[in-house]
Formats: structure tokens, sequence, C-alpha cells
């Protein structure tokens, strides 16, 4: 028995768009500065970044710029869970090369989405002149 044209293509269209709407960009923001470094530093070190989440891969992606350090980032990391004002363990380490830019990506797992999602990870770069970190900002989800 033959199917009508317009009963498949509606078929396979409903199955795609079913996907399609399951996968999701979510995209974040961080502004990075000496002030957010918990304790703080003093410089003229700024940066900034930009993340976006597909929450169909779990993957982030993101891009961070800075000028102004003391000297060469010697490691750069998403921290969390921690809250702006509070210390925290590396979740997601960055790989070298940590020039500006830098543009990479890492499948996060559900508690680091979640922790993300709730504003509760950060970017830090940190310096030999700042191992703890020199400028930092909290990601937040972009408007």
């Amino acid at each position: 028995m033959r199917q009508a044209p317009w009963l498949v293509v509606t078929i396979i269209g409903a199955f795609l768009l079913s996907g399609a709407a399951r996968a999701q960009q979510i995209n974040f923001k961080a502004d990075l500065s000496t002030a957010s470094e918990v304790p703080p530093v003093t410089g003229p070190g700024t940066g900034s970044a930009t993340a976006s989440l597909d929450s169909a891969t779990k993957t982030l992606t993101w891009t961070v710029t800075y000028s102004g350090l003391s000297g060469d980032v010697t490691a750069a990391h998403i921290h969390g869970p921690a809250a702006a004002g509070a210390n925290a363990g590396v979740l997601v380490p960055f790989k070298p090369p940590l020039t500006s830019p830098i543009k990479q990506s890492a499948p996060l797992t559900d508690a680091q989405i979640s922790d993300l999602e709730a504003g509760r990870t950060y970017i830090n770069l940190h310096t030999a002149a700042h191992p703890s970190g020199e400028v930092r900002g909290q990601l937040v989800r972009a408007q």
C-alpha cells in the first residue's frame, strides 16, 4: 500500500523538528577583572568571555580575550561551583596555547551544566606573578 506523499513528508518533518526542538544553544558571558579575584588583585588586567552551551551534545564552546596582564597566562580554567566572591576547584582546564583570544570547547557533565546555568562557575586566568589568578569573571547567561 502506497502512502500519500504529504503524509510521508509530514512524518519526516515532525521527526526532524522534534530533534531540533530538543537541541538548544544557551549563551553565557563573563567580564574578567582583577577586582573580581578572591582576594582582589591590583593591576590593569581585563578580559571578557563569551560561551555557548549546546544542550544536545552538552558541549561548551568559549572565546576568552584579555589584555593588560602582568605576563603570559600560565594556566586558565573554568572553576566551580562557587558564587561570585567565593573560590572553587577547577572544573574545566583550558589547553595551550593560552594566548588571547583563547577559543576552545569541552564536554560538560550534567552537574557542571547545572552549576553553569545557575551562575556558579567562573573563568580564571593565572600568571606567574599571580599563580592563584590575575583576572576572573563569573559566567552568567547573556541577555
